[in-house]
């Protein structure tokens, strides 16, 4: 049990650590402007080569790390990742080799997908640009097929490489503070490719309908340059008018991710270039323009509002949250609200008629004006800890520890949370 008397153990760890100085891995460093990640995907793009790029970019910041120290927290069974450095037509850069343990590939639906996301013990932010990705897929497959997107089976992109991959995006993108995404025009290649509905023309279908709206080109021998996995996390990260040339900025690092093949015509890598790009008009705020859904409810049991506001993180709220309220005549109520992508509103509001008791929602299209945000890892005298800066024209306006890190800590250490937090803040 935790207790006062422990209290003499922290103060000295705190001693310590100002005798040894602070150390602290910036994860985003940039003067003034936004962090973009721009790729260059003009010789195509699939998971395991994004996959590649960013944890080569990862790794020039955090050498020690490991890749597979990425995934622990991955409710995932039956896989084993490593990272290895190697060469594609000449070009060094990593390839990041995903092995399944299974022995066949199940053809999972999308619910069995999010169980996965949500048991998970990774942030929320992951939890739900993981879970947008999926619904998303969903989505193409449904229209592909013509089936509703809860009936899809996922073959490729259900089994155990590409769920990794596409997860594994997301918690690097983390670590590397979320920048903006472009790229350029991509490579969907040409030709057939055999899959699990036959051969099919490239594109091939889902990878075609993620694609919608994006510049794509056709360049180099007949092969499948784009893969569905690659096709989703470019849209889900870049959205449909990423794609274009690159931005003007200064470069900070860049990290080259490889895929399987070893091409003749051209490499089989993608470039990420990691890129201060220049302040734009917006102030040095973030904006957007999403959703607002919310339903006011007085006849449901407490205890399923935290269900309701899981689910809805899950498949893809940006936020969501309840305010209590005074109804007609007096009655108590909750008024559960979530903020949505414009193009989710319609999904994210028969969550609410599913999950919840109401019979209907109200839809409120709104702006956001944020600050830019980072993540970086400080190291402190009881392990490394995350904080979020909240970030204006380049400046750090406030930083604060992320709870998950100072409750593991706290658990760990069996301290009390407050002298975790504490001891956290003094490392800045």
């Amino acid at each position: 049990m935790r207790g006062a008397g422990q209290r003499p153990a922290v103060w000295l760890l705190t001693l310590c650590y100002f005798m040894k100085g602070l150390e602290t891995t910036d994860m985003n460093k940039t003067s003034s402007g936004t962090l973009t990640l721009y790729l260059d995907a003009s010789a195509g793009i699939s998971g395991d080569m994004l996959l590649g790029a960013l944890f080569d970019l990862f790794r020039q910041e955090d050498g020690e790390r490991g890749i597979s120290e990425i995934f622990s927290g991955v409710a995932l069974e039956g896989f084993d990742v490593s990272a290895r450095d190697d060469k594609r037509g000449g070009m060094a850069g990593v390839k990041v080799d995903i092995t399944s343990r299974e022995h066949h590939h199940p053809h999972r639906h999308l619910s069995h997908i999010l169980k996965i996301i949500s048991q998970s013990s990774v942030s929320d932010d992951v939890k739900a640009r993981s879970a947008a990705a999926f619904r998303l897929l969903a989505e193409a497959e449904a229209k592909v097929h013509g089936l509703p997107a809860e009936e899809v089976h996922f073959h490729e992109v259900g089994a155990v490489d590409s769920i990794a991959d596409i997860i594994g995006t997301m918690l690097l993108m983390e670590r590397l503070g979320w920048p903006n995404v472009r790229s350029s025009p991509v490579n969907v290649g040409s030709g057939t490719v055999r899959c699990a509905h036959g051969v099919l023309p490239v594109p091939a279908p889902a990878t075609a309908e993620l694609l919608r709206g994006v510049k794509i080109c056709s360049i180099g021998e007949p092969a499948e340059r784009t893969t569905p996995t690659g096709a989703l996390l470019l849209r889900e990260l870049a959205g449909e008018d990423g794609a274009g040339s690159i931005p003007e900025g200064r470069i900070l690092r860049i990290g080259t991710g490889l895929g399987s093949r070893d091409t003749r015509d051209m490499p089989n890598a993608l470039r990420a270039a990691l890129m201060e790009t220049a302040a734009n008009s917006r102030a040095g705020f973030g904006r957007d323009e999403p959703s607002l859904i919310e339903a006011n409810i007085d006849d449901m049991n407490p205890q399923d509002f935290a269900h309701a506001m899981s689910r809805l993180l899950e498949n893809g709220a940006l936020d969501a949250w309840c305010e209590n309220i005074l109804m007609k005549k007096g009655r108590p109520a909750v008024k559960l609200c979530c903020l949505g992508r414009a193009g989710d509103a319609d999904r994210l509001a028969e969550i609410f008629i599913r999950e919840t008791t109401t019979l209907g929602v109200r839809i409120t299209n709104t702006r956001r004006i944020f600050a830019e945000r980072s993540i970086d890892e400080v190291k402190t005298p009881l392990g490394n800890v995350r904080f979020k800066s909240a970030i204006i024209d380049g400046e750090v306006i406030r930083r604060a520890p992320e709870y998950d890190d100072i409750l593991r800590i706290a658990d760990e250490k069996n301290i009390p949370l407050p002298d975790a937090r504490h001891i956290a803040d003094l490392s800045l």
